[in-house]
């Protein structure tokens, strides 16, 4: 395999191709008895309705505390295996494609071996400081990217699932220590770090603003650091874990074999658990369950105090028996938790999991891709007004109530290229061809993609997906940065370190292979910004927004026009989408004399004839309050 090819591995992205993974085939998703409905026939937590996500990459957020930086020592176990012969901390406002004094010492011509080595800093202090930038933003909920003790960058190669990794914590030789006093696979004896601590002060500093925040489970696999795998090798069949694992043959010289096991996709860094076509192993779900309890329910206190949730990694690589068990014991521990799979494939294979004993909603990429098809792809790839109207009929539909109110309607991922990028290069592919799609926005693997900043006329159709996101029917989800202007390719150019206000970067002028560009300023993009933060207060203020039922109302695949109404107890809102070049008028039906505001940018409105009419910007929206003057 080439290893621009092997990259979209090692960086642990999801690629839903379970023919290369140890996925279950035949795995059972019929529910196992009466699912438990609330009052309004509902099984999913009312509060994940009127949330606004954020998606938060620890290692590139905010780095709070200095003091507690990787050393090269830190990051032995993650891919690439080689030790570099040198290595820092990376500047947090450098050329993200210009190599570092360190780096051309390191000597490699692979430009993903370096990608892969760079430690930014980021930790849990960097995101406790920024609560107040996400509360001003009008964000009420955060999906933390793995926070656990792993050796890589992305921590999707956990050492361990009870422990917060040291160094996003004040003291990462301390905690590891104090680690080390544990018998690792008895919960009696885990102890709490001062990261783990932190990660607590984290919940409550972030509750304490009306901020709700979920972890990310891994638990189709581990890391090679993992305590499980590291006495694995060494005790071989004597391991007390040596049903953990996929374990293809052992070290015996009288056999002539070698320890040989099996890693998701193939990648060895990533040794996969044990399981059946319907569950895990009783060793590695024993221990999940253990370290879900953890930090659901921290030192024995109730659930206030723990996570408010789980997103859970390739999902689709785990029985379903295991996900309706797990469910169970989590709300079991906390009623109200919120669980999302990532589950990237045509909604009829994610409906089993969305039946009520195991998630309660989904990372929604398929609202990404219909988005996509409408707003950004060119006229010989675009869908029309009525098929964009007909497809998010089918999702909204598809599954039981009130599940399409939880989705969490995203763009851009850590899994996938930067919304700015991806509109640059609107056309080079069909974003639902996730596999295609994957390795042509990553420029390991197509030269030809465009690494440049957005431009004026681009930003402006982030803005018109926007106003989208925030007025559809399900819980929007910002991926950090792009509310500020960031962009890039898909893994690793979607991991930049995040823009700050106080922090000076140097211009982009390096491309890929090392040659020189124009330059491209990198600064908080405060009018996008402002953008964002008007969209989000506008749905938090509405509850028509939020739990409203939908209604096409305007349909017009000659003129590019797309419109809904919300209602929820009296309040009535209606978004209107101009999705064309030129300027649209627009007269929607007023039969009950009704008085409308415009929202978003106050453009004038007038009654006619039983007909509310405006005039709608090129590539722009409306968004009107019914009973205002």
């Amino acid at each position: 395999m080439k290893k621009r090819q092997l990259f979209a591995l090692l960086t642990c992205l999801t690629a839903n191709d379970a023919a290369l993974a140890q996925c279950p085939q035949n795995s059972d998703a019929t529910p196992r008895g009466p699912i438990a409905l609330d009052a309004n026939g509902e099984f999913v937590p009312a509060w994940a309705k009127d949330v606004v996500w954020y998606q938060i990459f620890p290692e590139r957020f905010r780095d709070g505390d200095p003091s507690n930086n990787p050393k090269v020592k830190d990051i032995a176990g993650a891919d690439p295996a080689q030790p570099p012969k040198a290595w820092n901390i990376h500047p947090w406002g450098s050329d993200w494609y210009k190599l570092q004094p360190y780096e051309l010492e390191n000597g490699e011509k692979a430009l993903w071996m370096h990608m892969l080595r760079r430690r930014y800093g980021g930790d849990l202090q960097g995101v406790i400081d920024k609560l107040d930038y996400l509360k001003d933003l009008g964000i009420s909920a955060i999906y933390l990217n793995p926070v656990f003790d792993a050796p890589s960058l992305h921590k999707y190669d956990g050492a361990s699932y009870h422990h917060i990794d040291p160094n996003f914590g004040p003291d990462p030789e301390g905690d590891r220590a104090l680690m080390a006093t544990e018998q690792a696979w008895d919960p009696s004896t885990w102890v709490w770090t001062k990261a783990d601590k932190l990660a607590l002060k984290l919940i409550e500093q972030a509750h304490q603003r009306g901020i709700r925040i979920i972890f990310d489970g891994v638990f189709n696999h581990m890391g090679i650091n993992s305590f499980a795998f590291v006495d694995l090798k060494k005790n071989q069949q004597a391991s007390p874990y040596k049903d953990w694992f996929n374990v293809v043959s052992w070290d015996d010289p009288k056999k002539g074999t070698e320890f040989d096991y099996l890693g998701w996709f193939g990648v060895k860094s990533l040794p996969e658990f044990r399981e059946t076509e319907e569950d895990l192993a009783p060793g590695p779900k024993a221990y999940i369950f253990a370290a879900t309890e953890r930090w659901m329910k921290p030192q024995g206190s109730g659930f206030s105090r723990g996570i408010d949730g789980w997103r859970l990694d390739v999902a689709f690589c785990v029985g379903h028996g295991f996900w309706k068990d797990w469910r169970a014991h989590v709300k079991g521990l906390n009623p109200e938790a919120y669980l999302t799979a990532e589950i990237v494939d045509h909604p009829d294979k994610v409906k089993p999991y969305l039946q009520g004993d195991e998630f309660d909603g989904e990372m929604n990429y398929n609202f990404a891709f219909t988005a996509a098809e409408f707003l950004f792809n060119p006229p010989h790839m675009a869908i029309s007004a009525s098929e964009f109207d007909s497809k998010l009929k089918e999702m909204r539909e598809l599954y039981p109530k009130g599940v399409a109110y939880v989705t969490q309607n995203l763009f851009g991922s850590h899994d996938s290229n930067r919304i700015g990028s991806h509109i640059v290069n609107r056309g080079i592919g069909n974003f639902r061809d996730w596999g295609k799609y994957f390795n042509l926005s990553q420029v390991g693997n197509n030269p030809d993609y465009q690494v440049r900043k957005p431009n004026e006329e681009e930003l402006q159709l982030q803005k018109l997906f926007v106003i989208l996101q925030m007025t559809y029917v399900g819980a929007p989800m910002v991926y950090y940065g792009d509310e500020v202007g960031m962009w890039g390719a898909n893994d690793p150019d979607d991991r930049k370190p995040m823009l700050w206000s106080d922090i000076e970067y140097e211009d982009e002028v390096t491309n890929p292979d090392g040659s020189k560009r124009a330059a491209d300023k990198v600064k908080v993009n405060q009018q996008l910004q402002a953008h964002y933060r008007k969209l989000i207060h506008i749905r938090n203020q509405h509850p028509a927004l939020q739990r409203g039922d939908y209604q096409s109302i305007l349909v017009d695949d000659e003129k590019g026009l797309y419109g809904y109404e919300r209602q929820h107890q009296g309040q009535r809102v209606r978004v209107i989408l101009n999705n064309s070049a030129e300027s649209r008028q627009v007269a929607l039906d007023n039969a009950d004399g009704q008085h409308w505001q415009e929202l978003l940018s106050n453009l004038p409105t007038a009654i006619k004839e039983g007909k509310l009419q405006l005039s709608i910007p090129a590539y722009w929206g409306a968004v009107l309050l019914a009973g205002s003057q």
